[in-house]
């Protein structure tokens, strides 16, 4: 979950909107973990709790976004209730997370098993006010690449995902694994967003990344049980 999300956060603020949203009105930039485990929660609740659980987290973001408006520093005016903000926001989470469960935690996962989880979800982003969300890989891909043109990477795009990516503190066995996460995060981007942010993967070291961060996962699945 922390890799995907955390992928999907420096996804996300490729979209202007987005990201004035993001800077404007979110406290990301001092609590990222807290963002991440909101999203973590919201994500269990409509998935995995009951109907009246789902559409109570449902209506609450709702409310959020209609108060999340402004305008972009070009003077363009935006809201975080925007049909098409909300696409690429549920876009970016869908593709992440599950890219993030098949390279760590079932590699051969069948496409039929990836367009089901597509379809189920588009449900979610469908009720948070969404517009058309695609109900396949394919689909989704396709999407992507028609926003592609609207994304952008600036100052404030750079300094936001310097907040996601902070590695700035001494490195502990506390700090560890979160730095592992953080580097397969980068490695989970495509390569269009990594040159976006500006942004290397992990080179020849990959192949250790992705191992420890696979054996990290297998680790926390073990310990949840």
């Amino acid at each position: 979950m922390m890799v995907g999300g955390i992928a999907a956060l420096l996804l996300q603020m490729l979209h202007p909107a987005v990201l004035a949203g993001v800077w404007d009105h979110s406290n990301v930039r001092r609590d990222m973990h807290g963002r991440l485990r909101r999203t973590a929660r919201f994500i269990a609740l409509t998935t995995y709790g009951h109907r009246s659980e789902a559409l109570g987290a449902i209506e609450r973001v709702r409310r959020i976004h209609e108060n999340v408006r402004g305008l972009l520093p070009d003077g363009t005016a935006y809201s975080a209730a925007d049909p098409e903000l909300l696409t690429w926001v549920h876009l970016t989470e869908t593709l992440s997370f599950l890219d993030a469960w098949i390279r760590y935690a079932e590699p051969a996962m069948s496409r039929e098993d990836q367009d089901r989880y597509f379809a189920e979800v588009a449900v979610v982003a469908e009720a948070l006010g969404a517009g058309i969300v695609p109900r396949t890989r394919a689909d989704t891909m396709k999407a992507i690449r028609t926003m592609r043109p609207r994304l952008r990477a600036d100052a404030r795009t750079r300094e936001m995902a310097a907040f996601v990516l902070d590695r700035s503190a001494t490195r502990t066995f506390e700090s560890a694994p979160l730095d592992l996460m953080q580097r397969a995060a980068v490695d989970l981007l495509p390569g269009w967003a990594r040159r976006q942010h500006g942004l290397s993967s992990s080179g020849f070291a990959r192949p250790m990344v992705a191992g420890g961060t696979l054996v990290l996962a297998r680790t926390l699945r073990w310990a949840l049980r």
